[in-house]
């Protein structure tokens, strides 16, 4: 793995995170296309899983002033103090929604690791998160708000994202309009709800790469990596906290199904 590589896969990662078309589809398609899979000698999973770290801090940070009155809500509660009760709501909607996909992530990790990382299965996710998407347009009202039980049946859509190709912010915005919440809303609510999930476990991978010393081999293409992958987060969450203000999930629709397009043509002709 050299820098050049790092930076490209971080790049990816920190825009695809945000934007609902799937990172570890398009990390998995990038190292195909770039043959990296077999050439730097640890699982594709845990060096995706750095990257993802980098861009749960950018989460952290470009969402910290929703953080902070989470955590003074959290603190109310303990000491039984008065507080918002919309901060309440979203606080326990997040702790619901956090669940479902620690759940599965338990169940199905070997399967993470092996059969899901192919080309063939993120071509067919693409598909099916596509169709979720169109389905979330066609009903979505935008006139609820956040609710413990919206966050835990939006915590099952996130849980859906453990597969490669599906997209954790494409899911996650999909169940809110399921659900009735307006988009920027789903948006930040997933994004936040994401947090807990995409830093365990890139702090679990971290350590294990560090114990199995793999971790100074791969010292600066990680590190470029991950600090592309903060950076390019960090501006693509403003840009889609922006977007969904007045634009839909179309585009994003539309680019899945051209990009399974290609990706089944590939795999055709190989």
């Amino acid at each position: 793995m050299n820098t050049v590589s790092g930076i490209i896969l971080g790049a990816i990662q920190g825009l695809t995170e945000f934007l609902p078309v799937s990172s570890s589809g398009h990390l998995i398609l990038a190292r195909d296309i770039l043959g990296l899979e077999s050439s730097y000698g640890i699982s594709g999973l845990s060096f995706d899983a750095v990257l993802q770290l980098a861009t749960s801090l950018a989460i952290l940070i470009y969402f910290r002033h929703e953080f902070l009155r989470l955590a003074h809500s959290a603190v109310s509660i303990i000491v039984r103090k008065a507080s918002s009760h919309y901060d309440k709501m979203f606080l326990f909607a997040l702790v619901l929604g956090t669940i479902p996909a620690v759940a599965v992530g338990l169940f199905i990790e070997d399967y993470m690791e092996t059969v899901f990382r192919n080309a063939y299965v993120v071509g067919w996710t693409l598909l099916i998160g596509a169709g979720f998407m169109f389905a979330a347009e066609k009903v979505a009202t935008q006139n609820k708000i956040i609710a413990p039980a919206k966050g835990l049946w939006i915590g099952f859509f996130q849980a859906l994202a453990l597969i490669p190709g599906m997209s954790r912010s494409g899911m996650t915005i999909s169940g809110g309009l399921f659900l009735g919440l307006k988009r920027e809303e789903a948006a930040r609510f997933g994004f936040m709800l994401g947090f807990p999930i995409i830093f365990g476990s890139g702090v679990r991978k971290l350590i294990e790469l560090g114990e199995s010393g793999m971790l100074a081999d791969l010292g600066l293409s990680l590190i470029l990596g991950a600090l592309t992958a903060f950076t390019v987060g960090m501006l693509t969450i403003h840009y889609l906290m922006q977007y969904l203000k007045n634009h839909t999930l179309g585009v994003f629709i539309g680019y899945r199904i051209a990009l399974a397009v290609i990706v089944f043509g590939s795999l055709w002709f190989v």
